[in-house]
């Protein structure tokens, strides 16, 4: 497999439980391996987002591969849909959503070779209130899970789970959502309203079953009620969601209007309670690099 010979590394050493120092050696030895030319850049916290496009500017890089959680890839993702740079990812985070809807090996050393590889495509990006998010967004149970957790001193999947029961006795649900698609107009009640580029969330849930990642719709999923028998299937292979647990529309713009201030959530980082959101789809707006034969593309 021929890989990309100009790359720019880019990571977030905060991010998840991983061993910065194992990683940084694994990228050398790949590089070097393949006699590659490489750089690496650590995220801050400090105006990530203008380094990354300082650094890409101009540069001859012919691949960008971040190592981070959700927050750090969409954070570059939104740098790179500009510039022309593909992508890959080594997924460093407590969740991982994007990465496991690309269906990323396990092995360390073979992220590293996918993330380098020629295998691309030309990925979907979602504009949420003026945020790109690259695989979901919701507003309801979901993003109270997420604004809990980040309040929580244990992370990692531990954390989401340890959160889970809390808020599911805290959540003021059902919630109230108005739907504009077109101009017309819909209502109604649920747990959650998933604005979904990909169909699994982080931690294996499939949401989305149908969902592609390039064709150019997302698709906005209304689950009515709290059932966990239904939840629980939705960890199983092949699942595909009944109507009387959720509704769905596939769609390339939505104007989504609440009753009451809504929490939601872009890519697993909470941004607030809302009452108004407006969703538009980025046809193929950034490359990425994933495994040959990827399912959730067309």
């Amino acid at each position: 497999m021929a890989l990309k010979n100009n790359v720019l590394f880019i990571l977030n050493p905060t991010a998840g439980n991983s061993d910065v120092n194992l990683l940084k050696d694994e990228v050398k030895d790949v590089c070097e391996k393949n006699s590659l030319a490489f750089e690496i850049m650590e995220t801050s916290g400090d105006n990530d987002q203008k380094r990354i496009a300082d650094k890409v500017k101009g540069s001859n890089f012919n691949r960008v591969v971040v190592a981070g959680g959700d927050g750090t890839i969409n954070l570059a993702a939104s740098v790179l849909k500009d510039a022309g740079v593909s992508m890959g990812i080594i997924p460093t985070g407590s969740a991982n959503g994007l990465a496991l809807n690309l269906n990323l090996p396990d092995a360390l050393e073979d992220q590293i070779k996918v993330a380098l590889g020629e295998t691309t495509y030309a990925m979907d990006m979602l504009v949420v209130n003026g945020e790109d998010c690259l695989h979901v967004a919701d507003l309801g149970l979901n993003a109270e899970l997420i604004r809990n957790y980040d309040s929580s001193s244990i992370h990692g999947k531990l954390g989401y789970i340890l959160q889970s029961i809390p808020t599911l006795f805290k959540a003021d649900y059902p919630y109230h959502f108005e739907i504009t698609i077109d101009g017309n107009r819909k209502n109604f009640k649920g747990i959650l309203l998933a604005i979904a580029n990909a169909p699994k969330f982080g931690m294996g849930a499939t949401i989305n079953p149908n969902g592609k990642m390039n064709d150019g719709k997302f698709e906005v999923i209304i689950f009515k009620k709290l059932n966990f028998f239904q939840i629980l299937k939705t960890f199983t292979n092949g699942y595909q969601l009944k109507s009387e647990f959720a509704e769905h529309f596939s769609i390339d713009a939505v104007h989504v209007t609440c009753k009451h201030s809504i929490a939601l959530q872009i890519d697993g980082e909470y941004f607030g309670e809302q009452t108004d959101i407006e969703v538009k789809i980025l046809p193929g707006a950034i490359e990425i690099a994933a495994q040959e034969n990827n399912e959730f593309f067309v």
